[in-house]
């Protein structure tokens, strides 16, 4: 299954080309598509994949009536599954969506989520979470997917969530987002938690940010908010990247950072997680 980390309008038709070429079993966006860009919002609806998605901050139009988000969620209808639940018969994985538009820093509505869903305080945002994952269907695995993590998984700078544009460092994950992770976890271990909003590449000297976490209950966290998303290689070649996971027997098996090219072969990869020892993936 494949992972877009955030776009901010990096989506191109050779992407789109790719993605269709390389046919994942389903394909994740963690949100930032491109300022309310509709004609984005439109190229990934069309997509002949299964595709969840959750719209992020720089989503939300800044219109404060909340008219060009609501525009989004129109078309895109239940693909988007902020504060909801897809259940995927192919491949069979439930996918619960977390707060949509979140721009981390513990619990904040903007004026444009308001506009759309109403003034939902975090104990209500909590509890849409947790019902939509006791409605996922127990045989699959359970995915949730958020713009920006929970908070609880560090405070340092180049922590999943950590805050690393000003100083100090802090948490600035989403506290609703941990409660739900606490309440779900008292019937069901989520097998994977994917993110984005927090870049890999810190903007305080030139290091990078910690993507993968394993909590001692075996959830799986991964940020996949590489940006920007396109490099060029040593001969000029453009590079794509996507976060890419995979099940076996119903059990998260294999995590990785992936560059693909154009002609959809692996330039490079960053393996996070391989339980089966698979050497070829």
């Amino acid at each position: 299954m494949a992972i877009a980390g955030d776009l901010h309008g990096d989506w191109l038709d050779d992407d789109h080309e790719l993605l269709i070429q390389l046919a994942p079993d389903g394909v994740l966006f963690v949100g930032d598509l491109g300022e309310a860009d509709v004609r984005l919002v439109k190229a990934i609806k069309n997509l002949n994949i299964p595709t969840a998605l959750i719209l992020g901050n720089h989503d939300r139009g800044y219109d404060l009536t909340g008219e060009l988000l609501r525009l989004q969620l129109n078309i895109l209808g239940n693909i988007h599954c902020g504060w909801g639940l897809r259940n995927w018969q192919s491949p069979k994985i439930a996918v619960v969506g977390a707060r949509p538009c979140s721009a981390g820093g513990g619990f904040y509505l903007s004026p444009e989520v308001v506009g759309v869903f109403g003034p939902i305080t975090l104990q209500e945002s909590v509890n849409r979470i947790v019902l939509a994952a006791e409605d996922a269907c127990e045989a699959m695995p359970l995915v949730i997917l958020a713009h920006s993590g929970p908070t609880g998984l560090g405070s340092d700078a180049d922590s999943p969530c950590g805050r690393d544009w000003r100083l100090p460092a802090v948490d600035w994950g989403d506290k609703d987002l941990e409660l739900a992770i606490d309440q779900i976890r008292k019937k069901r271990i989520p097998d994977l938690v994917v993110f984005g909003h927090m870049h890999h590449s810190l903007k305080r000297g030139n290091k990078a940010r910690k993507t993968f976490f394993e909590d001692r209950w075996g959830t799986i966290y991964l940020n996949a908010a590489c940006v920007p998303r396109r490099k060029l290689d040593k001969d000029g070649n453009i590079l794509h990247h996507l976060s890419w996971v995979q099940f076996l027997n119903g059990h998260l098996d294999y995590v990785s950072h992936r560059w693909f090219r154009n002609d959809t072969s692996i330039a490079s990869e960053e393996i996070l997680l391989n339980r089966s020892n698979r050497s070829l993936v």
